[in-house]
């Protein structure tokens, strides 16, 4: 049977360059991988970030997240059964940020999938500098995610104090209490991933998974996801900075999470990556410009006025 790896977080935790490193390491013991990439946005810039592993042992692929969870349950199934027949030793999925455990672990129970793939590991990145206040449906999913995972890793620990990994591990214990969910995994992975080894890869590939047992939070109205897209964005890096900073810091345009995407200076490509306390900005060779913000209660209409002026 195909192992399958889930490598869950909430909005701008890391998952990405995480993914990058933990690919490498498969590759690098002879592995054939597949990576599923499916994000909450019209544009899949993930997908961008990891073209450069494609080759003869790994194939990126993209699922189109941007419909109702019962279409892209089907979808999802659907990308899995094609991926079954291309001969890999293991896959990755990447998820959006605000993914619903229930699909993986439901999906996989279903035939034909649970005749071909078995869970490998459930490995949760966590950001070791944790804001202090998250919404309801923010610290729902942060616990949810953590209580199915083998291993929670922390992103940043360079960045971080022990005093901010103890408060990140509590704000985790506290939101999981929350939603009535008893037990989250007793490991935590803390050192920095620049000094990960070859051990430590072994381990999270065999760190495994829990059945998350807690109560399902769903959300209405203001509370739920959404993103807003921008294609083809002309701003130059300092100028696109500077708006993304009035994004989070007013509530004219809702509850902004997570600002992702590509821009220019002086001929030079960049990777904008952006949370409520980081804004990430790293040389790229991808050219095109775009941008995608994603939050709860986005007023659209404001926030393309600000992108577009």
């Amino acid at each position: 049977m195909i192992k399958i790896d889930l490598i869950t977080g909430f909005l701008g935790s890391g998952k990405t360059t995480f993914l990058l490193k933990y690919a490498k390491y498969l590759m690098q013991k002879g592995m054939k991988i597949g990576i599923l990439e499916y994000d909450y946005g019209a544009v899949n810039i993930d997908m961008m970030l990891l073209s450069e592993l494609r080759g003869t042992q790994c194939e990126v692929e993209m699922l189109a997240a941007a419909c109702d969870s019962n279409c892209l349950q089907r979808r999802f199934k659907t990308k899995l059964i094609a991926m079954a027949m291309s001969g890999y030793d293991r896959i990755i999925i990447e998820p959006s940020g605000i993914f619903d455990m229930d699909m993986f672990f439901d999906s996989l129970r279903e035939e034909p999938l649970e005749n071909w793939y078995e869970i490998g590991s459930v490995i949760t990145i966590v950001n070791a500098n944790l804001v202090e206040k998250m919404t309801k449906e923010a610290d729902y999913i942060l616990a949810s995610q953590a209580s199915c995972a083998g291993c929670v890793v922390l992103s940043r620990t360079q960045l971080s104090t022990p005093e901010n990994i103890e408060n990140t591990k509590k704000h985790i214990a506290n939101a999981a209490e929350k939603i009535h969910c008893k037990k989250l995994p007793a490991t935590y992975m803390e050192k920095s991933w620049e000094d990960f080894t070859d051990k430590d890869y072994e381990y999270l590939m065999n760190s495994g998974y829990h059945i998350g047992d807690y109560m399902k939070v769903i959300t209405e109205g203001k509370g739920e996801f959404s993103s807003v897209n921008f294609l083809d964005i002309k701003d130059e890096v300092p100028v696109l900075k500077e708006k993304i900073k009035t994004l989070f810091e007013s509530d004219e345009y809702g509850k902004v999470l997570r600002v992702k995407g590509f821009a220019s200076e002086n001929g030079k490509n960049y990777e904008i990556s952006a949370t409520e306390n980081e804004l990430v900005v790293k040389p790229m060779n991808v050219g095109r410009g775009v941008v995608i913000v994603i939050g709860s209660g986005l007023d659209s209409k404001k926030i393309k006025e600000l992108l577009d002026s």
